[in-house]
């Protein structure tokens, strides 16, 4: 029997960053538990982490490259796999144009440092205008938000949790996600500790989520109407004059671009959206208003904070932008318990593009690019549509766009018609199953790790070098070499400046991989200076955090304005007039011609919102027998007076209608939901032939972005609307009742 070892590891399975300690024997894992010494979540960890342990074990993990064939799927050598990829896109783009070949990059690449770094040189080897990502259908009103007021598109702050003592939340469920885009281990614990100071955490929310159930109080919000609320909380500020005076927001006064001009701006742009006139359209009252914009004007510390069910709805980016000026006006932002900026370590902004907007149009619906890419809800048709331009060919970066964005079905349709498809990915999943050659990457315990951007999100500065627990298998390959190796062979035949890049890059690159550039940011980082020069063995640099496996605490959140600002003149840029054009729009939905015509339909609909689970992250831990194990999570959430109404029992199997298809799932009763509201969880939809994933074929759920329209954006964005869709339900006979 071989000697048990100990292993300390970051988890990369969500954004929280948590220590682990991992028990093996050279060869198998036998336990995974919460690392106590870690300065970051101290000994926390969720049910996911073990997943860990089931991806590296999974039999429906491929291992070997894999060529699509007549006689199904045939093992093939990395040599057979790269020339034929490459040769592949390359007659693509040279019958058909640059753009023809389209990418789709999935959640797990933020999560893995070799992907972070090298995936760019792939893209630059594409030379395509047509980029897709999942950033557009979560997080994008954040980044564009920060490139407009920051000057850059990752210079997001993040709540000063555990300094704040007013916290307000909004579509946002961090004891279910753990934090998102607020890296946030052990949250219970928390917000238990906002309570125990003596502060308040309100949730806002159409679903009393898990988190709502340990704040202070929970108002139901009618979905899609947070603009409305957080309009008339800022015209509140202004009406009742409880915008202060004080230090903090004099120094954003003195930081902000034509402070005075933007300020009497904004208090033209609310000065209509009253609390009394607000009221019915969000379903929470004036004096529920005013009290709670009191509130919040009046802590000492306080934070206003929104995620995934404000960013993913029809006015995300007017959301992000209102819940940040209700932070600068009341001079919540750079301040102790408020909106914060970090110092991370290996400050990859440095070497991400800032941003830029509007630089090309997509061909069909002509949707603008934000920082190279287009909205992620264009592309189906961009593969569908005929015309000059067209997309011919993907490749899939550990991605499932047939779950995770608008309109699944056509998005499915839409890759099966595909001349060529790569899929850089070691599960064959409902996206993957269309590919021709599939090029898996080594599995998360088999690659080195840091955390380049949660770190950038985390509410504590800290960092950790997680080192592979076991050596890469011999004939496997990391993501990285994937990238470099099909770049190399793309690059190929070009001119001798680019040859000659790709060229330097792989003499580089090729053996030591992601680590030079982790050391190359970590000793031009900005804790460099107390810690010796470049050179010095007492920089701070990787193999100074090889030498600590638990990590480095590098304190609190501090203030970092102006010089966290990107703009080259060291000024916020409030930009209210591009942002508060998208209050027309608030007022045709809401009081105009959209309002009225959907109030003449025989049958008012429900509004659909989505909602995650503690043992989930979108759709890839599904085939983790531990994580799906138990009660059917998939279910439809339904209050009981419309259950009662539609004739709904629980269990009882309903069928949900909208625009784009229909979906059939049980109902689960409960009062958690607001009225005229339903939630279905996002991630599921395992049901679709030729997937190798035995587990989530077991427990296949129903896909809700199957029913979510590719049409509904977030026109200021561009980033998909997933929550607020219009639908209508059936109660159907159970199969055991026919």
């Amino acid at each position: 029997m071989k000697a048990e070892q100990t292993h300390y590891q970051s988890c990369v399975l969500c954004e929280a960053m948590c220590g682990l300690v991992i028990q093996h024997d050279g060869t198998k894992i036998l336990s995974i538990k919460g690392d106590k010494n870690d300065p970051f979540s101290q000994g926390y960890i969720c049910p996911k982490a073990m997943a860990l342990k089931d991806i590296y074990e999974d039999d429906d993990r491929i291992k070997h490259p894999l060529l699509k064939t007549d006689r199904g799927w045939q093992e093939i050598s990395w040599q057979q796999a790269f020339d034929k990829t490459a040769l592949a896109i390359k007659q693509i783009q040279a019958e058909y144009g640059q753009d023809a070949i389209a990418t789709y990059l999935g959640n797990p690449n933020v999560h893995n440092t070799g992907s972070m770094l090298f995936v760019p040189w792939l893209l630059k080897a594409l030379h395509s205008k047509n980029s897709y990502s999942a950033t557009s259908v979560d997080q994008l009103p954040h980044q564009m938000l920060s490139y407009f007021l920051f000057g850059h598109q990752l210079q997001i702050p993040v709540p000063d949790i555990d300094r704040c003592d007013f916290f307000l939340m909004l579509g946002a469920n961090p004891a279910a996600s753990n934090g998102s885009l607020m890296s946030a281990p052990n949250i219970k614990k928390r917000l238990a500790a906002i309570k125990d100071r003596g502060g308040k955490i309100i949730v806002i929310d159409p679903r009393k989520t898990e988190t709502a159930s340990l704040a202070s109080s929970h108002h139901f919000i009618q979905p899609g109407s947070d603009a409305l609320l957080l309009l008339a909380m800022i015209q509140t500020l202004y009406a009742e004059n409880l915008i202060p005076i004080n230090a903090a927001t004099k120094k954003l006064a003195a930081i902000t671009l034509n402070w005075e001009q933007e300020r009497d701006n904004i208090k033209t742009y609310v000065e209509t959206y009253t609390p009394e006139r607000v009221a019915d359209k969000t379903g929470i009252s004036a004096d529920e208003i005013k009290h709670l914009t009191r509130d919040f004007a009046s802590a000492q510390h306080a934070v206003c904070y929104g995620r995934m069910g404000v960013s993913t709805q029809q006015f995300g980016l007017l959301c992000q932008y209102l819940i940040m000026l209700l932070n600068i006006l009341t001079g919540r932002l750079d301040q102790q318990g408020g909106m914060m900026f970090t110092r991370p370590a290996a400050n990859i902004l440095k070497a991400v593009p800032k941003g830029h907007f509007d630089r090309y149009r997509s061909r069909v619906r002509q949707r603008p690019e934000f920082s190279g890419e287009l909205p992620v809800a264009v592309m189906a048709e961009e593969m569908l549509v005929e015309g000059s331009g067209k997309i011919k060919a993907l490749i899939n970066i550990a991605g499932n766009p047939v779950l995770s964005t608008p309109n699944g079905q056509q998005m499915d349709k839409a890759l099966e018609q595909l001349d060529f498809m790569l899929a850089i990915d070691f599960y064959i999943n409902e996206s993957n199953r269309h590919a021709n050659i599939i090029l898996p990457p080594v599995s998360p315990l088999e690659r080195d790790h840091y955390d380049l951007v949660f770190n950038l999100l985390a509410v504590r500065n800290t960092a950790k070098f997680s080192k592979a627990l076991f050596k890469k298998p011999q004939n496997t390959q990391h993501d990285w070499q994937i990238f470099l190796q099909l770049a190399k062979r793309l690059f190929k035949g070009r001119t001798w400046r680019e040859s000659a890049s790709i060229k330097l890059l792989m003499m580089f690159f090729l053996k030591s991989g992601p680590k030079l550039l982790l050391d190359i940011l970590l000793r031009t980082g900005p804790y460099s200076h107390f810690l010796g020069s470049f050179f010095s063995s007492k920089h701070l640099s990787l193999a100074r955090l090889k030498a600590q496996p638990h990590g480095i605490d590098l304190g609190e959140l501090s203030p970092c304005l102006p010089q966290a600002l990107w703009h080259e003149d060291k000024t916020i840029h409030l930009n209210t007039a591009f942002f508060m054009a998208d209050l027309q729009r608030v007022d045709d939905i809401f009081w105009g011609s959209a309002n009225a015509n959907s109030g003449k339909t025989k049958q008012k609909p429900f509004l659909l919102i989505g909602r995650r689970h503690i043992r989930s992250n979108n759709s890839w831990l599904h085939n983790s027998l531990r994580l799906v194990k138990g009660r059917n999570r998939c279910t439809l959430h339904i209050h009981p007076d419309d259950a009662l109404h539609n004739g709904i029992t629980s269990g009882q199997t309903v069928k949900v209608t909208s625009v784009s298809g229909a979906i059939e799932l049980p109902a689960q009763i409960t009062n958690t939901i607001k009225r005229g509201v339903l939630s279905i969880p996002h991630g599921w939809g395992h049901h679709r032939e030729g997937i190798f994933l035995s587990t989530a074929s077991r427990h296949a759920g129903v896909s809700i972005n199957d029913i979510s329209d590719e049409t509904a954006l977030d026109v200021l964005s561009g980033n998909a609307v997933l929550n607020g869709i219009a639908v209508s339900i059936t109660a159907l006979k159970n199969h055991e009742e026919t």
